[in-house]
């Protein structure tokens, strides 16, 4: 395996990059795994230039080489560019085969050789029946895609400031879905202006997006965007689904990874990207099985492919409208239009952080106002001072993540303290940081800036002192707010709008009789209720995971009843 010399100069500097880790990015199969895999495809003989798969296909097919080498190039304004050379014993593939999402980049023959060709459904049965050999392309799959971001190759280019709000929703959009982006700023990138200036644009267009197709979109909505990058996945109206999950938080995807795996055919539709809350924290260090941490984005990225890998279908940027449940199968009304049947509901959107009641809010959100603390936004933090505004977990990890960036941050809670919401070891990270401040019994009064945030006043509510200090980024993290609009009265809400369910709700079920409700269960028959949108659950990652596993418990007996 080789790779460009835009690689190697990364392999110097930046130690846990994918590509400098060969024997697991890109493994070589041993003789007796290489004979036991090739039996699940076709050995082909092919000359040197053949195309195996082009930037855009849907169903890209694994290859195994057996002689010769394959060469991967990513699309460029000048032509293909090789980016990685695959030799005897190694395959292709990263995460698009799991999914009908378009491949990234272009596989063709670099040599005169022979490769073992293996179709789209006898990989699946590839990886099921030779678990050792699906270990290995698992792992080499994810690698592979954290390679291509961190590399940008095959990426798509975002012209923008970084720091407007637009130009953030679009990279957000971008990275949190696992696709490589390539940002540059005017500001800092001549070349930005030359590339705008080609196509007859200005900066006053801006944010501007070049695919890798060379598809040029301005300011895009999500759908928009989602369909030119090729991730918008086709689907079936006339198919029912044993399960649609909504949601693609860590309760839905754990939903779709324990249904899936055990046979039911599954469907998640998420409105943005995986990861839900959890997505957005830098660190997770209390979380079963990660003694040293990891990100919400990671958590949710490793849960989606384990939930592609056991069959099910992610939908992607799919926001559900409405829910019909009058009759069954239920159907899910979809904002483009289309519509998902399914025997089962697993209702798993999760709630999203409360706004603050301070005027010129709406103005500064996304433009200094911040729901996540993410690589990007603290890059917009560096050197800088910053306000991370709750007392829960989720403010704590961001308060810690941040200061290893900004020159102060100032954490604000209405309380007396942070005991009752966050866990001890985040408290005393934050008592022994030099850069971190907690302001007690304090909130945000005023928002000061012409085009983007520049100051931020605070007021402590027991001595009613303020105090104005030069902020250019605010990270919210208050409370929670379900995410329940969408249910329009088909199951009961407590008087939060968080949804009811559980043993000993009784609910009546479609022909009126008393019936014990299944764990989990609302007041509609078939349709759960999983993670923080359920009302009573606990706020955190694992008890999420846990009651989207459990779940499909209740699932099946729901489906024998049918």
């Amino acid at each position: 395996m080789t790779t460009d010399s835009r690689s190697d100069d990364l392999h110097a500097v930046n130690p846990s990059d994918a590509y400098a880790r060969p024997a697991q990015t890109f493994p070589r199969l041993t003789d007796e795994q290489l004979e036991r895999a090739s039996e699940f495809g076709v050995v082909q003989a092919l000359p040197r230039g053949t195309l195996l798969f082009d930037r855009g296909d849907r169903a890209a097919d694994f290859f195994i080489v057996l002689e010769g080498h394959v060469e991967i190039c990513e699309p460029t304004l000048a032509g293909l560019k090789v980016v990685m050379k695959l030799e005897e014993q190694q395959f292709t593939g990263e995460l698009d085969l799991f999914s009908d999402r378009e491949c990234l980049v272009v596989g063709r023959m670099g040599s005169i050789g022979r490769v073992a060709r293996i179709r789209r459904a006898q990989f699946r049965r590839l990886l099921a029946a030779e678990p050792d050999i699906g270990e290995i392309i698992m792992r080499a799959f994810i690698l592979r895609r954290v390679g291509l971001m961190d590399h940008e190759q095959a990426a798509s280019t975002l012209i923008g400031v970084r720091g407007s709000a637009e130009t953030l929703r679009i990279y957000r959009f971008l990275d949190n879905n696992g696709y490589p982006v390539h940002l540059l700023d005017p500001e800092h990138a001549p070349e930005a202006r030359a590339m705008l200036a080609e196509r007859g644009l200005t900066v006053d267009d801006m944010p501007v997006v070049i695919t890798a197709h060379s598809v040029v979109l301005k300011s895009p909505t999500t759908r928009e965007l989602a369909v030119a990058v090729g991730l918008v996945e086709r689907l079936d109206p006339e198919t029912i689904y044993d399960v649609a999950v909504v949601g693609a938080g860590p309760a839905g995807l754990a939903a779709a990874v324990y249904s899936a795996s055990e046979g039911l055919s599954t469907v998640v539709l998420e409105a943005e990207a995986p990861g839900g809350q959890a997505g957005s924290s830098s660190k997770i260090e209390n979380y079963l099985g990660f003694p040293t941490g990891i990100s919400g984005q990671a958590l949710a990225g490793r849960a989606q492919v384990q939930a592609q890998k056991f069959g099910a279908r992610l939908a992607v940027p799919r926001r559900v409208r409405e829910l019909s449940c009058d009759a069954r199968p239920y159907t899910l009304a979809l904002d483009d239009g289309e519509r998902v049947r399914a025997k089962t509901v697993v209702i798993a959107t999760g709630a999203r952080y409360r706004k603050l009641d301070v005027e010129n809010f709406d103005r500064f959100e996304g433009s200094g106002i911040h729901y996540a603390a993410t690589q990007m936004e603290a890059g917009l933090c560096e050197h800088e001072e910053a306000v991370v505004v709750g007392g829960g977990n989720s403010a704590g990890q961001a308060a810690v993540f941040l200061a290893r960036h900004a020159a102060r941050v100032h954490i604000l809670v209405r309380g007396p303290g942070l005991a009752a919401s966050m866990s001890n070891y985040l408290i005393a990270r934050i008592d022994v940081s030099p850069k971190i401040q907690l302001h007690t019994e304090t909130e945000i009064v005023a928002l000061h800036g012409r085009r983007h945030l520049e100051q931020v006043t605070w007021r402590n509510r027991r001595s009613g002192a303020e105090e104005t200090r030069a902020v250019s980024n605010v990270f919210l993290m208050l409370g929670a707010m379900p995410n329940t609009e969408w249910l329009g009265g088909c199951v009961a809400l407590d008087d939060a709008g968080f949804v009811l369910s559980g043993v000993g709700f009784d609910p009546r079920d479609d022909g009126g009789s008393e019936r014990q409700c299944h764990l989990l269960e609302t007041s509609r028959r078939g349709v759960f209720a999983v993670g923080d949108v359920r009302s009573g659950s606990i706020k955190r990652v694992a008890s999420s995971v846990g009651e989207g596993s459990v779940v499909v418990s209740s699932i099946h007996a729901i489906l024998a009843e049918m």
